[in-house]
């Protein structure tokens, strides 16, 4: 990869960043790269920017603002890519973000399972003293982890001290982990399933009515991955009766409109798709934009790269 060169002989190196917390977590770049500030809210800064790192906004609405813009490389802040290929104009070298949020989606993924089996909702709505009570243990529970992406690889990772019995399923069978086709022989023995796959035509709405009705009364279903990887009307159907629980980081739609239902019911805990949103995130990001930046440089490759438009 070519790279022009600036008076003094070095390579040079745009790159645009949203906002004014990156540039700063970046710290000293190598010789020759310019930093420009650009959050896609309005037109280029420039007709040719090297490297632009999207904004870490939902949605794709502001990836029309890279048309006519010439780059080597487009750069998310998120994991998923569903809709990008339709949202994103021609001409461009799209990567994820991987290796920046794996961890943090992990750790709420876990949150949102150990609150669900060890009553930590009911116990914060009870606003006040409560009468100790039996609930289910995550210790020898079989647990689902729906997914062998980083995401699934991190929840498992972090399984493991609990002493659960693991059951991992991916889209085709593996040494070790189980297909998707399986599922209806899987469900019926798993008291606790971790939705973690990507968002896909073979993915949407999954988990649905079949799904559900496969598991056992009183398992917990975790979602981290996308809203519309559930049947949202599905999820209210059996939420209703109280025979499976679950905990949503993820709803179809998103935000849920206030007032829904699945808010109300005691046995659903919904948290506002914040799986990436922790300290960790920015200096992950940075560590991954100035390894770009180095790899481009270098005249490598960029690394993460899902999509050429």
């Amino acid at each position: 990869m070519n790279l022009p060169q600036d008076r003094a002989g070095d390579h040079r190196l745009s790159v645009s960043l949203p906002g004014a917390e990156l540039p700063a977590a970046l710290g000293e770049l190598p010789a020759g790269v310019e930093l420009l500030r650009w959050d896609l809210a309005g037109p280029a800064p420039r007709a040719a920017i090297d490297v632009v790192v999207l904004p870490y906004v939902p949605g794709n609405a502001h990836l029309s603002r890279l048309a006519g813009v010439r780059t080597r490389l487009v750069q998310a802040q998120y994991l998923g890519y569903d809709g990008v290929a339709e949202a994103l104009p021609p001409g461009h070298v799209y990567a994820i973000a991987r290796g920046v949020h794996e961890t943090s989606t992990a750790e709420l993924a876990l949150a949102l399972l150990l609150a669900g089996q060890r009553g930590i909702a009911d116990f914060v709505r009870a606003a006040g003293p409560t009468a100790p009570a039996w609930y289910p243990s995550l210790a020898d529970r079989r647990v689902l982890v729906l997914g062998q992406g980083g995401v699934g690889r991190a929840i498992e990772a972090r399984l493991a001290p609990f002493e659960v019995d693991l059951v991992r399923v991916a889209r085709t069978a593996r040494e070790g982990v189980h297909g998707i086709a399986e599922l209806p022989a899987l469900l019926p023995a798993c008291e606790a399933v971790i939705v973690g796959v990507p968002l896909t035509a073979d993915t949407e709405r999954l988990v649905g009515a079949e799904f559900l009705a496969a598991l056992p009364d009183g398992a917990i279903v975790v979602n981290v991955a996308r809203g519309r990887v559930a049947d949202t009307a599905a999820v209210l159907r059996e939420a209703r009766t109280g025979r499976l629980r679950f905990a949503l980081d993820v709803t179809d739609p998103e935000p849920l409109p206030a007032g829904h239902e699945l808010y109300g019911l005691p046995n659903v805990l919904i948290s506002p798709h914040a799986g990436g949103m922790s300290s960790a995130m920015l200096p992950r990001v940075a560590r991954l934009v100035r390894r770009q930046i180095e790899l481009l440089l270098s005249g490598a490759e960029p690394a993460h790269v899902v999509l050429r438009s």
